[in-house]
């Protein structure tokens, strides 16, 4: 075996075998109700709940039973947007994690495909909006590439100002509109 498969089947199996061991420890297994709906959450202008581990429920399993970890509210994998400055398409460090959480899924998930969608505030011309829109897709998905997602799983589309989020005219409605929605197929 060389020295690179070793070092990727070394974590891989250290991750199995804790756990295997938090299973086995496990002496109930918790029930659910039926029929009690999820709140869809999303997460704040701020970046809220997009930090901490990049790799908790990054893997291709649920992290509680059968549950999509694209669904589950306690993945970053759940957590869909990325915010920008205005008139810059820079990743802030916050959203950096939240990235590569979805990279790593991708990786890990070869059949997953995803359209990161650009998307600006009311200010500016069309032409500038869409143009600004389609720069941050494309860092999203070139950030993506770097952590593991291939060209052919990440596609890129902008908006500009025409799919606000929040239809207000103010800093705050700005915030919130300028921003990256990452959208897997058949969502």
């Amino acid at each position: 075996m060389n020295e690179s498969k070793l070092a990727v089947s070394i974590p891989m199996l250290c991750t199995t075998v804790a756990l295997l061991a938090l299973l086995g420890g496990c002496q109930t297994t918790p029930k659910t109700e039926a029929g009690v709906a999820v709140e869809e959450r999303t997460p704040t202008v701020g970046g809220a709940g997009t930090a901490g581990s990049a790799s908790s429920g990054v893997s291709g399993t649920a992290t509680s039973g059968t549950m999509n970890p694209l669904k589950d509210p306690h993945s970053i994998l759940s957590k869909r947007s990325v915010y920008f400055d205005f008139d810059r398409y820079e990743v802030k460090d916050e959203f950096k994690p939240l990235v590569e959480a979805h990279a790593k899924y991708l990786q890990s998930n070869k059949t997953a495909r995803m359209t990161v969608q650009g998307n600006c505030d009311e200010r500016g011309s069309r032409e500038y909006n869409i143009a600004l829109g389609q720069r941050r897709a494309d860092q999203v998905k070139r950030m993506m590439a770097l952590y593991g997602a291939t060209d052919n799983q990440v596609e890129t589309v902008s908006f500009g100002k025409e799919k606000p989020r929040n239809p207000g005219h103010d800093e705050g409605a700005w915030a919130e509109n300028r921003r990256d929605d990452m959208v897997y197929a058949g969502e």
